[in-house]
């Protein structure tokens, strides 16, 4: 005879379809606006385009706020018992045994049930501390709908075309300039770097089945398999001025595509009904980058932080450094401490800042949503922000530790038995680890190194130009605010002081007064809160004479008002810059050109 479950596994089968149902609702909306990415790309609604990609942030806290109201109106879920929550725990894995997105449901479940559940509770028993559901293979069963890749078989005689028809396969609403041109364009490239053609064994080309969306540009990504050979592969397509589609370039090494998914951009929209495996496809182009990164990358930023964790714990498992204070210049808003064997810094908010900082907390936290959600245009780092951090307490060096009671008594905590310590931090920011521009500056200025200056200066000064692209005056520019990359792009870091270009009033130095009393203010002009003098850039930023030389033999217009002033009205009058992932001599349209002038 059928007996009835229990009323409390009763009560935890319904609590569990309640987490998974707020989750489906997450990504179903998450996806609805990754695929009409397409439609928006199509029409040139760049705006749109923008809005939608800065408004999808906030979907997976919407919906976990959502969820949190459900589960307690419907189920009182903060006065439960431990029984029961390790019922639901476990009945949620069973709903994710066919799942297409079980990595990312386990991690909504984790941030719901610890916006519940006392910190006590956050353990093995209560949360998925690491995943229980696997996602490989997750595309075996023909349920999962289209294949996340679709393969082409080319022959030597077909090379061109297949390049052609691969394209034409994405099926977008906009004619193309002359494809057949742009293919010419992509095989000679391919020639020029990889050689000419020989096809060998399994001779194909794999390309992920929906487009990558960012800015004013559709990427097309995949891979040449050739015998062993493999050569990453990503089309960039653009609008061109008459408004047609053209192939703009190819980019074809793993640090193009490092470059192309940096952590210093913004998220990509991407239809992916199995995330996992465009992750795992991505791996293979770049398999040096983290997984934790990928996800941010793909606009899953929840979930590269759980991986990030993850990955952090196991670190810290594995290793026995100190924590320690950040090599550089200390900030007066941010106390940054590292892990020397980890790439990356922890940057916590002070409690107190000095007469000249005139900023609270909660400022400092909008100048980081306000970087999280513009277009960082490869120029900012992206963050991760945590909150109630646990970190071994035995891995801090006493310095680091002094530093952070006296600068950020407020956010620490201390729990755990005498030799089983955490410290508990309750808000964070995590950023990938950069050589300070400055310290990179002085070391090349130490040994000499005229040509590795001149590289950097320029590479600071086009970091600022591209930020005025996209709006931003990064307030402190001096260059231990900057870092350098392995790939020796200049990318900007600290944020307490930025301010969107457009609210900025960018004046010149008045003319002194001669009337002026002898002895008076050295500033003899009015100044308003928002004003900005390029021309007094030069004292802060060139006192080293090989890079005040490089920096006024490339960017002298970036101490004038007229250049800030001229980009501001641009952005007024509703210009969208744009701003590639790769340099402008790697364009065909540029190339072309060039061609045609030495003729």
């Amino acid at each position: 005879m059928f007996e009835a479950p229990p009323a409390g596994q009763n009560q935890a089968h319904a609590i569990a379809t309640a987490l998974l149902e707020g989750f489906n609702r997450h990504y179903r909306l998450f996806s609805e606006t990754n695929r009409a990415a397409k439609q928006r790309f199509e029409q040139a609604d760049w705006h749109a385009q923008r809005k939608a990609t800065r408004d999808r942030i906030a979907f997976y806290d919407e919906r976990v706020q959502e969820t949190k109201n459900r589960l307690q109106t419907e189920f009182a879920a903060d006065t439960l018992p431990m029984e029961v929550w390790q019922q639901v725990k476990l009945l949620y894995i069973g709903l994710l045994l066919d799942h297409r997105q079980p990595e990312l449901a386990e991690t909504f479940f984790n941030t719901v049930t610890t916006k519940i559940l006392h910190r006590s509770y956050f353990h093995n028993s209560f949360i998925f501390v690491r995943p229980a559901i696997s996602t490989s293979y997750i595309e075996m069963s023909e349920e999962m709908g289209p294949t996340t890749y679709r393969a082409h078989y080319p022959t030597r005689e077909t090379w061109r075309d297949t390049w052609v028809q691969l394209v034409r396969d994405f099926d977008l609403k906009r004619d193309f300039e002359d494809l057949e041109r742009d293919a010419d364009d992509v095989v000679a490239e391919l020639q020029r770097s990889l050689g000419p053609l020989q096809p060998r064994t399994s001779f194909q080309i794999q390309v992920l089945s929906n487009l990558f969306f960012r800015n004013k540009g559709a990427y097309i990504v995949g891979k040449v398999l050739n015998g062993t050979q493999q050569t990453p592969i990503a089309l960039p397509l653009l609008h061109n001025a008459d408004g047609k589609l053209i192939i703009d370039t190819v980019l074809h090494t793993e640090d193009d595509m490092v470059l192309l998914f940096s952590y210093a951009r913004a998220y990509f929209m991407v239809d992916m009904p199995v995330p996992s495996a465009y992750v795992q496809f991505l791996r293979t182009l770049m398999p040096r980058k983290p997984r934790a990164e990928l996800y941010s990358a793909v606009g899953l930023h929840k979930q590269g932080k759980n991986s990030f964790y993850r990955d952090l714990l196991n670190h810290l498992r594995h290793s026995t450094d100190r924590f320690r204070i950040a090599p550089g210049i200390k900030g007066m808003v941010m106390l940054v401490f590292d892990l020397p064997s980890f790439p990356y810094v922890f940057k916590l908010i002070k409690d107190f800042y000095p007469p000249t900082k005139k900023t609270t907390r909660e400022q400092i936290k909008g100048k980081y949503l306000l970087v999280k959600q513009h277009d960082r245009v490869g120029r900012m780092a992206d963050t991760l922000e945590y909150s109630k951090v646990a970190l071994p307490l035995a891995r801090f060096e006493p310095e680091l530790l002094e530093e952070m009671h006296k600068f950020c008594g407020s956010l620490l905590e201390i729990t755990g038995e005498e030799g089983r310590q955490e410290i508990i931090i309750d808000h964070a920011y995590i950023e990938r680890r950069m050589a300070p521009l400055n310290i990179f500056l002085k070391d090349a200025s130490a040994a000499g190194d005229s040509a590795a200056i001149e590289r950097a200066t320029i590479e600071y000064g086009n970091a600022i130009k591209d930020l005025v692209a996209a709006n931003i005056f990064p307030g402190d520019m001096l260059w231990k605010n900057f870092g350098i990359t392995r790939q020796g792009k200049v990318v900007f870091y600290d944020y307490d002081e930025i301010e969107y270009l457009t609210d900025c009033n960018f004046r010149e130095v008045p003319e002194p007064d001669d009337d002026a009393p002898s002895g008076s203010d050295p500033v003899w002009f009015d100044v308003g809160a928002k004003d900005v003098f390029p021309e007094t850039f030069g004292p802060f930023l060139l006192g080293n004479a090989r890079v005040r030389q490089a920096f006024l033999k490339h960017h002298p217009e970036l101490l004038t008002a007229a250049y800030w002033d001229q980009h501001k009205q641009r952005i007024l009058a509703g210009d969208m810059l744009d701003v590639f992932p790769y340099e402008p001599q790697r364009r065909f349209v540029n190339q072309r050109q060039a061609a045609a002038a030495s003729r």
